[in-house]
């Protein structure tokens, strides 16, 4: 400390001393930082001279913090990142991000302009303090609007758009997943899956494009070789209510299907429809068809290669003959958004017309966390794929459980 008080020293130390804080505090740095130095050169107490000096600079230092006070007399120091659906979202260098209720919130103050929505819609951008009574000061460009924390229906950065009106734009998301599984040693296997999905989504519709492909093989022989993608859209176009349609086609070589192809329109309705929280039910008529390849344990019966089958023998040595009708379509979607995780459940259920005996059902569920990295997520699941009335030697239900690896991004 003695070296402060040679001639000329303090001049050349203090304005890059100063650089250490905001612009916006300088001034008041400037002078509680001159007045310590007053204090330094008139009196014989050094040690109580610098302590003073330190805490000046500690205490200019908390004025660049957001304050906002809660119930009870807490106060929490950070930066008030966001308000939005009732919470005040609070970034702190010593607990991390909190998630504080609205309700039990008194009072903020930020030291920089932040965008504030109230409820009854009036937008403003400046510095929020509190005022006397409980009330809550806005001091815009225009002016300082005079209201209270329970009427601040959103806040976000100051000059960035409004998180509502960027709801309500269509916008495209998309996710890559990737499942690979291997063994080697008594038993060879190797399996591979991946699966594509983009989403085109704003407040009144959705648009999706999907595609899937899963292949399993065990000593050289498949025990799954399934493809399959679509399209499907829907409009919400009163409340509650929808109409949708969709087309999905694909192959599945294991169960011996050529090719396969589901279309479908009607009506769907929301029986849970909150922010994280969705249960769709879909009611409607379909056109389902199937066609068959010949089993080729049938086929080796009657040729040696390299001779082929005539088309018409080919139909014949098919496991079964090619499906073609209308009938219903009934589905239902299940998605359950928690803090850090997700549950999702799909199920649907294509009988015929002709005979509703003959069905196509399938379900899909699992669940999602994410990793350290919140882009990429861990989905652990389980599927099924039931058709009534398969091709012959091919079993009506398959079965399977998957952990894969997913990558979101906009």
């Amino acid at each position: 400390m003695p070296w402060l008080l040679r001639a000329g020293t303090f001049e050349r130390w203090f304005p890059e001393f100063c650089k250490n804080f905001p612009a916006s505090v300088g001034q008041l740095t400037a002078r509680a930082i001159k007045f310590q130095f007053a204090t330094l050169m008139n009196t014989t107490n050094l040690s109580k001279a610098a302590l003073a000096l330190v805490l000046a600079a500690f205490s200019t230092a908390h004025l660049v913090a957001d304050v906002v006070e809660i119930k009870g007399g807490a106060r929490i120091v950070g930066q008030v990142t966001k308000i939005d659906d009732g919470s005040v979202v609070v970034r702190t260098d010593y607990a991390g991000t909190l998630t504080i209720k609205q309700s039990e919130v008194t009072s903020i103050t930020t030291d920089a302009p932040v965008a504030v929505r109230l409820s009854s819609g009036t937008r403003i951008e400046g510095k929020v303090s509190g005022g006397p009574d409980g009330s809550l000061q806005i001091a815009g460009a225009d002016g300082t609007i005079s209201t209270s924390v329970s009427k601040v229906a959103a806040s976000w950065a100051a000059g960035s758009e409004d998180p509502a009106v960027a709801a309500l734009q269509r916008h495209w998301t998309y996710e890559a997943s990737v499942d690979v599984a291997g063994k080697t040693g008594n038993k060879e296997q190797l399996g591979t899956a991946g699966a594509f999905r983009a989403i085109l989504k704003a407040p009144q519709d959705t648009l999706q494009f999907y595609a899937a492909y899963n292949r399993q093989v065990s000593d050289g022989t498949k025990s799954a070789d399934q493809f399959k993608a679509g399209i499907d859209y829907a409009n919400n176009f009163s409340g509650r209510y929808s109409w949708y349609a969709r087309d999905e086609a694909g192959f599945d070589h294991v169960k011996l299907v050529a090719f396969s192809n589901v279309a479908a329109f009607g009506l769907g309705y929301d029986f849970i429809k909150e922010p994280k929280h969705t249960l769709t039910g879909r009611a409607g008529v379909s056109h389902r068809y199937e066609s068959y390849q010949p089993n080729p344990l049938e086929v080796a019966k009657f040729i040696v290669p390299p001779f082929s089958l005539a088309p018409d023998a080919a139909r014949r040595l098919a496991t079964k003959e090619t499906f073609n009708s209308a009938g219903l379509d009934f589905g239902l979607e299940h998605k359950w958004e928690f803090a850090t995780s997700a549950v999702v459940n799909r199920l649907s259920y294509v009988p015929s017309f002709e005979d509703f005996s003959d069905y196509h059902f399938t379900h899909e569920s699992f669940y999602e966390i994410p990793l350290a990295n919140p882009a990429w997520k861990l989905r652990l699941g389980i599927s099924n794929d039931y058709n009534s009335k398969p091709g012959k030697n091919v079993e009506r239900l398959d079965t399977a459980y998957f952990s894969r690896l997913v990558l979101s991004w906009k």
